[in-house]
């Protein structure tokens, strides 16, 4: 890595964990630059097509209607460039469903302002601890989880140790750490083979529990959507993209993006630890077929007939299998005295 790197005084007193370095490189690459589109480094689901964003819009409308149709806010957690808040704001306002106010929880300026010109009404907030506590909120988090940082062990002969990133010259490596952490790994997993790699990450938990302490306060629900698995289990899942291909997660530190597959498992345990029922998580494909997505599709075909092409392909990449139908997952955290979300099988 080049001496003038951004995060060169990250090592200051030497190797530092995985955890902290994902912080820091992500920190620095959301700061500096849009990532989003053809241009930039991926494509996410509301980038893909309208039909994304518009159904998430509809899942809201339908569930604060059979609620009682209360005052609420509509928050996002990294909204990327404020795509997907502005197809389901259009949608909800449909139907009456319109917020007290719209929080967007983001500190990157470049996002910001990208989010800006698409929901002018938007407030920003750096953390969700300043999101106001005067209404029910509907939280969405679409690929949000992923990229907050990871903690990995890995089993040596001597137990399970914490993997560290330290500075090599020019070159970033990984080793292990001194101190044991068995306690950190998850009892079923323990007994792996040396070599074995297991990830924890502290930071999603800790933001799934505060949501859900808010939800549990003032009412609402919560969607996270995300590709990812139910844990425990074993297996390192840290990769980087850069220009919509895979790339070496320790070069060009803070260019390039950081992600990890994200454990529902706890992402339950830390919603329910915060007093709500989750439901979930089901596949992306199938919860916007439930959705009602194929109806959303022949609407917009009927509308402009020479999309047809480019609509279906769309509707492919999102739902089918083979794309981000099943890779992709969705939970939904709710207050206990609402009403069961759609899409979720009771």
């Amino acid at each position: 890595m080049p001496d003038e790197s951004p995060l060169e005084s990250l090592w200051t007193d030497g190797p530092v964990s995985l955890a902290d370095y994902m912080a820091a490189a992500n920190g620095h690459y959301y700061a500096a630059r849009d990532p989003l589109g053809a241009a930039g480094d991926f494509t996410t689901a509301p980038e893909i097509s309208q039909m994304f964003g518009e159904l998430v819009g509809i899942w809201c409308a339908d569930l604060w209607d059979r609620a009682g149709r209360p005052a609420f806010r509509y928050v996002e957690l990294g909204p990327g460039r404020g795509t997907l808040a502005a197809d389901a704001l259009r949608a909800m306002r449909r139907f009456g469903c319109d917020p007290v106010g719209v929080e967007l929880v983001e500190t990157s300026p470049a996002l910001r302002a990208a989010q800006l010109s698409r929901v002018p009404d938007g407030t920003h907030h750096d953390t969700i601890e300043s999101l106001p506590g005067d209404a029910v909120l509907l939280i969405v988090a679409n690929e949000f989880f992923d990229a907050l940082p990871i903690r990995q062990f890995v089993a040596t002969p001597e137990g399970w140790r914490e993997r560290l990133v330290a500075r090599d010259g020019a070159r970033l490596v990984t080793q292990h750490g001194d101190t044991p952490v068995d306690a950190d790994v998850a009892p079923l997993l323990r007994t792996q083979p040396v070599g074995t790699v297991v990830e924890t990450s502290p930071a999603a938990s800790a933001v799934m529990h505060g949501c859900a302490l808010r939800i549990a306060h003032n009412g609402g629900a919560m969607l996270a959507i995300d590709y990812g698995y139910r844990g425990p289990a074993a297996g390192g899942t840290l990769q980087a993209v850069s220009s919509h291909r895979y790339a070496d997660p320790f070069e060009r530190a803070g260019e390039i993006d950081l992600t990890a597959h994200v454990d529902f498992t706890a992402l339950t345990a830390a919603a329910r630890r915060g007093g709500l029922t989750v439901a979930g998580p089901v596949g992306q494909g199938l919860w916007l077929q439930r959705l009602g997505i194929d109806a959303r599709l022949q609407s917009l075909i009927a509308a402009s007939p020479a999309r047809a092409e480019e609509l279906e392909g769309q509707r492919h990449r999102l739902v089918e299998a083979g794309e981000m139908g099943e890779l992709f997952q969705i939970l939904t955290a709710f207050d206990p005295a609402w009403p069961h979300p759609a899409g979720f099988a009771a």
